[in-house]
Formats: structure tokens, C-alpha cells, sequence
């Protein structure tokens, strides 16, 4: 991931205004906004707005805490942007960083996974009920001015997006004009969702990546819910799968840590998957599948034929 950005100052709406006439007027037409706006997707609706999201009107220089606190409180429990402060804002940065509003969602038990680049996977996750942290610069990209905020919804007919942004609860951003904003940030975006809920358009890498990620300082339960609902969507997906058999046992279901290592081992056939079947095999004392599954990983070799033939080992002991 590349480096956040530096610096969020808070401007002065009609300064604002000013900076994005001239930034748009420098950098030419939008890429993306024509099209949608030309020939939407049928599927989505005209217009979405999520008119329950909170607002927490933005202090000097603290719109990360704020577009933060915005996406939590939205799927759980309140938070103010102040109890977010020492967890996000850098003082020596002026800001925060990408990399911090991810770990911040992550350590308030929600899953945060980056979007797609497109317009239109901004839509469909608020089509979804999900609001969309994303970030802007407002200035230029030789001056930047780097700004987060939570897109709430959108309006085909009206060409517009909405956002809570800064001091205003309901920001109306042209079509285009938040496309050039957002391109300016390489179109950083990202959803925090209770784990067991998964963004409408993340791509199964992504979604892999903010489980993993998820998966570290997250309760064993929390985990193991996350996996399978991603797994419910990428069936094929083996390191959901053992990712999935590893957090239910680390959460003490051996019986749900054994079935998830089973289908791995059966559709996937990897070395791993048997190894970790047969290890939860023999804590559940069922040495003679223990034995046939720990087999089967050393006959696959590979770098853990040494982890496969010491669980071997271990059923040997405990079969004297």
C-alpha cells in the first residue's frame, strides 16, 4: 500500500469551492462519470441516500477521526471521533494515515476492506446500505490538499453524490467534481463492516486481505464468522478455508475446526489442509483418520512433509 497522505487542513467553503473550479478546470473531463451517467447499470436504483448515517462535524485538521467515527457508528455502536484521536491522527502529520484508518476500524471489531477504484463500486455499496470512506485531495496535485469523508449516497437524475463531509452534514458533489477529487487519491476507498457482513463489489483478494488482517487482533468467534461468510461467497478460496478451520479452533470448536479442514483437504487436496485435519483429528482422539489424513500430507511433500510427518510422530506416541 502506498504511503497516506501528509496533511488534512480544513478550508474555508468557499475556498474550497475555488481550488476544485480550478482543479477542474486544469485537469480536463472526467473518465468515469459520462458513462454511468449515460447508461447506469438497470440494477441500480436512481437514487440512494443513507439519511441515518451520523454526522460529527469535523475539527481542525481531524477529518480521518471523523470520517472514522462516521463508518463505525454507522454499523455498530457510537463512537465520537474524539475517542479516535490518539488511535489515527498523527500530530507530527497533520493527518492520518491510510494504513491507521484501516487498523482503527479493525481494532473497533469491524472489518475494513478497500473497494474497487470505480464510481460505480461507490454506488452499489451504498445501494448496499454500507457507507464509503473515501479519500479526496480538494486542491491540486502539486499542492495537495487531502480530505477524508463518507459517501452516503448518490442521484443519477440530480448527477450528484452525497457526502458527510467537513462541517457539512450533507455535501452534494457533481458527478465529475468528486471524480476528480477521488482520482487524485488513486481513488483510495473503504467500507467497515461487522464481521459476517461483506462489501457488495471487494474483490475476493481484497476480502481475503482485510480477513487476514482482521483476523490478528480480532476474538476467535469474530474471525471465524467473517471467514465463513467469505467464504460462503468464494467456496474455492483455500486460504478462507483454512482460515475459517483456524479461528474456529483457536475459538475452541474442534468439531467446526475439524469439518472446515475436512472440505478443505477434500476439495483442495493441499498438504496443509490435511495436516491441520489430522492434528484437530487427534485432539479429538480419532487416531486411525488422524493417521490417513497426516499420510496423505506427507505423500503431497512439499515444505510441510516435516510439520506432516511430525503430527505422524504424534499419533505414533499416543497409540503406544
Amino acid at each position: 500500500m502506498r504511503p497516506g497522505p501528509r496533511r488534512h487542513p480544513v478550508l474555508p467553503f468557499a475556498a474550497l469551492c475555488a481550488a476544485m473550479l480550478l482543479m477542474l478546470a486544469l485537469t480536463g473531463c472526467a473518465v468515469q462519470a459520462p458513462r454511468l451517467l449515460g447508461h447506469p447499470p438497470p440494477d441500480l436504483p436512481r437514487q440512494v441516500e443513507l439519511v441515518k448515517t451520523p454526522f460529527f462535524p469535523q475539527l481542525e485538521l481531524q477529518c480521518g477521526p471523523a470520517a472514522l467515527a462516521t463508518a463505525l457508528s454507522a454499523n455498530g455502536p457510537m463512537i465520537r471521533p474524539q475517542a479516535l484521536v490518539d488511535e489515527v491522527f498523527l500530530p507530527g502529520r497533520e493527518g492520518s494515515l491510510q494504513l491507521e484508518m484501516l487498523a482503527g476500524a479493525r481494532r473497533h471489531g469491524m472489518v475494513a476492506t478497500l473497494l474497487p477504484g470505480s464510481l460505480e463500486a461507490v454506488m452499489r455499496e451504498t445501494a448496499a446500505g454500507h457507507p464509503v470512506v473515501v479519500l479526496q485531495n480538494l486542491g491540486l496535485s502539486w499542492a495537495p490538499t487531502w480530505h477524508y469523508a463518507v459517501v452516503i449516497g448518490y442521484d443519477l437524475d440530480a448527477a450528484i453524490f452525497v457526502l458527510r463531509s467537513g462541517t457539512s452534514e450533507r455535501l452534494e458533489l457533481a458527478f465529475r467534481t468528486f471524480e476528480h477529487t477521488w482520482d487524485r487519491s488513486q481513488r483510495w476507498a473503504f467500507v467497515a463492516l461487522p464481521p459476517g457482513r461483506l462489501p457488495a463489489t471487494a474483490t475476493e483478494d481484497e476480502a481475503t486481505r482485510a480477513l487476514v488482517a482482521f483476523e490478528r487482533n480480532a476474538p476467535p468467534d469474530a474471525a471465524a464468522r467473517a471467514y465463513a461468510a467469505a467464504l460462503a461467497r468464494w467456496p474455492d478460496s483455500l486460504v478462507l478455508a483454512m482460515g475459517l478451520g483456524n479461528a474456529r479452533h483457536a475459538a475452541g470448536d474442534k468439531a467446526g475446526a475439524e469439518q472446515a479442514f475436512r472440505d478443505a483437504a477434500a476439495r483442495h487436496d493441499s498438504a496443509a489442509a490435511w495436516n491441520n485435519h489430522a492434528s484437530v483429528l487427534l485432539e479429538l482422539g480419532r487416531r486411525d483418520e488422524a493417521r490417513r489424513a497426516a499420510q496423505r500430507a506427507v505423500e503431497l511433500g512439499g515444505p510441510l512433509r516435516e510439520a506432516a510427518l511430525t503430527t505422524l510422530r504424534a499419533i505414533d506416541r499416543q497409540e503406544r
